[in-house]
């Protein structure tokens, strides 16, 4: 289905919600999905458990929070949906992946939204404060894939993309919030990378403990990423916990040590990237050989207790 379709079809059914809502009062107190801790509904901007596809288009995921932001499960389609249970009261899971290395192709499996405009419904990350970026993820890779864009055969990227939220001048591959293994030193590690300011600097917290360690092959574990643009602050959560870390850029990159408010670019981010960059697929790169599940996209820096709070009551 062409994706002017889909977003004709995705119309109808916001359309539908808003008629069916506008027939009953307005409830303030109207609860968030069962699989978020209340402690975390009212910063919930988007959410996504992959089950459940958009009625008559079952290639785009439905956001079970607040801002209606479906994103395309790009090149596999509903196929990309695997029973796989991550936590106890989930059933899909999303299988991400690289389809074949030695074509400069655009077959990857990966998710998410891009416009070039941004994308409205993702406002909430325009002028914000802080974010997080928070899921279960299990991955089936060794280390990071070919490098399908380069003439060498043994070339390889130098990062696995998680999941994040792009900046509002992103080519599809710049980002706000990101969770990711990449390259650090010559070492790979886990890392949260943030940007306040379009076209500025990143900062990048990186994990101590290896990576493999913190996210071993085959196994399901539950990963957080904060970022504080008001405090120019980072923090990891593997499983509930904090995940002690380090900085790698000196300075301030972000540009917090003067007068505030110090709040991220005032522009709709350009979307969501899952899996890879690229949603708009035009390009493949940092492709994730990985099952992902329950992820969520806040807009403000959730605290630690909070973290712990949705990890257990998602694994309880």
């Amino acid at each position: 289905m062409r994706r002017t379709r889909r977003a004709a079809v995705a119309a109808a059914v916001l359309l539908g919600l808003a008629l069916t809502a506008s027939a009953s009062p307005a409830q303030a107190d109207r609860p968030g999905p069962h699989d978020v801790h209340p402690a975390l509904w009212s910063h919930l901007v988007a959410f996504y458990d992959f089950d459940h596809p958009m009625p008559g288009d079952a290639a785009l995921e439905q956001d079970l929070g607040r801002s209606s932001t479906e994103i395309e499960l790009v090149n596999g389609g509903a196929d990309m949906r695997v029973p796989d249970k991550a936590y106890k009261h989930s059933g899909n899971a999303l299988q991400t992946g690289q389809v074949n290395p030695a074509v400069a192709g655009n077959d990857d499996w990966k998710a998410g939204t891009w416009s070039s405009s941004g994308v409205r419904t993702l406002r909430a990350f325009s002028g914000a404060g802080g974010t997080t970026v928070m899921g279960w993820f299990k991955r089936e890779m060794d280390g990071p894939a070919l490098n399908s864009t380069t003439a060498n055969p043994t070339d390889r990227y130098n990062a696995i993309g998680l999941a994040g939220v792009l900046t509002g001048d992103s080519d599809g591959h710049g980002v706000r919030a990101l969770l990711e293994l990449i390259d650090v030193n010559s070492e790979l590690r886990l890392v949260a990378l943030g940007r306040r300011l379009d076209g500025g600097s990143s900062q990048t917290f990186a994990a101590n403990e290896d990576w493999r360690t913190l996210l071993p092959k085959g196994k399901w574990v539950h990963l957080a990423a904060t970022y504080d643009f008001t405090a120019g602050t980072m923090a990891l959560y593997r499983n509930g916990e904090p995940v002690d870390g380090f900085y790698t850029v000196a300075g301030d990159p972000w540009k917090v040590s003067g007068p505030g408010p110090h709040v991220t670019s005032s522009t709709d981010p350009r979307g969501i990237k899952i899996g890879g960059s690229f949603p708009q697929n035009n390009l493949e790169r940092n492709p994730c050989d990985c099952r992902m599940d329950g992820l969520m996209f806040l807009d403000s820096a959730i605290p630690a207790r909070d973290i712990a709070k949705q990890y257990r009551y998602m694994a309880r």
